[in-house]
């Protein structure tokens, strides 16, 4: 019992750390041909969005909205699967102890945790 117990708080010192390494991560999504570019963290917060100077049409504000919608996609995507991939290992390794084997919840943070 002692040794499974010892094993839970390693994995949550491993997955603490974790969820930490992705807060800082920076992953950028950008969209026509570098027209708008967004940045998000790890954890998938929206941190800064950037804009080429005459980039698009002022009378046409839904265009620049729809790039910056699918810069965000893009971004979001790269960040959830950089989260998969960082949280993926220990939430296999939770056997019995979380929400299923290998369950894993928005952004890839395992379910119970």
């Amino acid at each position: 019992m002692n040794a499974l117990l010892q094993q839970a708080q390693q994995m949550q010192q491993q997955m603490v750390s974790a969820q930490e390494e992705l807060a800082d991560a920076r992953v950028d999504g950008t969209v026509g041909d570098g027209l708008v570019t967004v940045t998000v963290s790890g954890t998938g917060e929206l941190v800064g969005v950037k804009i080429k100077k005459d980039s698009f049409d002022p009378a046409d504000p839904e265009d620049l909205e729809d790039l910056i919608v699918a810069a965000f996609r893009d971004a979001r995507a790269k960040s959830d699967a950089l989260a998969a991939e960082a949280m993926g290992p220990l939430a296999g390794g939770l056997g019995g102890l979380g929400g299923g084997q290998g369950e894993v919840g928005p952004g890839g943070a395992p379910f119970g945790f």
